[in-house]
């Protein structure tokens, strides 16, 4: 079919449409769609143009208002009588984190999720995230990294032993994440007692010998404090970010300032803070009642100069859903407390996403082959 000719003269092309289109902007990075090489494909059809744009972040509720905008800019090219958008979603490596240590082979970005201090719901807080993200239609790992209390296995509702395949351990699945944690490997009632060497030999094996194959996002439940897993793995691997978990409580905020030091310490980004417990929600009347005080979590992430990812009130169903491997966000996705759990899963990938974006390119290298003789 012939290329339809504007009045002008200039043939439609796709050099012309992305020209069109040059100004419309990724909202939550600010800048072009253009420039961060979003529009992988365009089809011209005579006078129908279809435009293929691909997603940083599994998370964008400004999707329709981003394809209106581009319909528009390219409607108003002479010629141009019907305009598609397709979206897909192409998460890529986020640009922060060590360069001068290797990747978990087939893994994009991973997240360690911390707190300085137990008890304030730092694995709750990850397997909702794992969850979330993957509800958003990311591939996502979970890694149990807190080694001497792992309770993923109880969370997320799997308890079976893991498959070794060509070497490498296969990771469990549940509720669309692969699950790998030291609880599917050793008797639940015994308490793991090693020294620190052997602790890193185990969570090396972990980024090493677990098959992950192709992931979005690794989400790492990382044990409490700032011990041995916490510098094994800043030392092993370029984590994309942290997530500090705290509570209201200034106790907790102390030690969650310490953890988020030490990741500035050993230049991994922080993510931002999110604030657990924010509020018990009544199950008879949804009143919210802040027993643990309130506005500490906002407060530090202000006075450290850090995103504050948002609150998570205390839920029964919360608890609930830890005890019975359904975390809140697949067991009740309507409620307030799931909503807020992918809240934070869009702030975490927008996030990764404004990172990945900031990255430098590596320039294209052409081998020449010499002509014989």
């Amino acid at each position: 079919m012939s290329v339809s000719q504007p009045p002008d003269g200039g043939a439609l092309t796709k050099e012309r449409v992305l020209e069109a289109v040059s100004g419309v902007q990724e909202p939550a990075i600010g800048r072009s769609l253009v420039e961060l090489k979003m529009i992988p494909a365009i089809e011209i059809d005579g006078t129908r143009v279809k435009l293929t744009v691909e997603l940083l972040s599994p998370i964008a509720p400004y999707r329709d208002a981003m394809a209106q905008e581009l319909k528009s800019a390219a409607a108003a090219i002479p010629g141009v009588e019907q305009v598609e958008v397709d979206f897909l979603t192409r998460v890529r490596a986020s640009g922060s984190g060590k360069t001068d240590a290797d990747p978990i082979a087939g893994v994009r970005n991973t997240i360690a999720v911390a707190s300085g201090k137990g008890g304030v719901g730092k694995s709750t807080v990850a397997a909702n995230l794992a969850v979330a993200l993957a509800k958003a239609g990311a591939k996502v790992g979970l890694l149990d990294a807190d080694v001497y209390g792992p309770s993923i296995p109880l969370m997320m509702g799997q308890a079976a032993k893991p498959l070794v395949r060509g070497g490498k351990i296969v990771p469990l699945e549940a509720h669309g994440v692969k699950v790998m944690s030291i609880g599917f490997l050793l008797d639940p009632e015994k308490a793991l007692i090693w020294r620190g060497p052997l602790v890193a030999q185990l969570i090396t094996q972990f980024l090493n010998d677990v098959l992950w194959e192709d992931l979005d996002y690794l989400v790492i439940d990382l044990p409490p404090g700032t011990g041995d897993v916490q510098l094994t793995l800043t030392q092993r691997i370029p984590l994309s970010g942290a997530v500090i978990v705290t509570t209201p409580q200034e106790v907790a905020l102390a030690d969650a300032v310490k953890g988020l030091k030490m990741f500035q310490e050993v230049k991994t980004p922080v993510i931002g803070i999110i604030e657990n417990m924010s509020g018990f929600v009544c199950p008879c009347c949804n009143t919210v009642t802040p027993i643990f005080g309130e506005g500490g979590g906002r407060r530090t992430a202000e006075e450290h100069g850090v995103p504050f990812l948002g609150e998570v009130p205390i839920e029964p169903r919360v608890r609930e859903g830890g005890d019975t491997g359904e975390p809140i966000v697949a067991a009740h996705p309507d409620s307030e407390t799931a909503k807020a759990f992918e809240r934070l899963a869009e702030a975490v990938a927008v996030q990764l996403a404004r990172d990945a974006a900031s990255k430098p390119r590596k320039p294209m290298i052409r081998l020449m082959q010499r002509p014989a003789g």
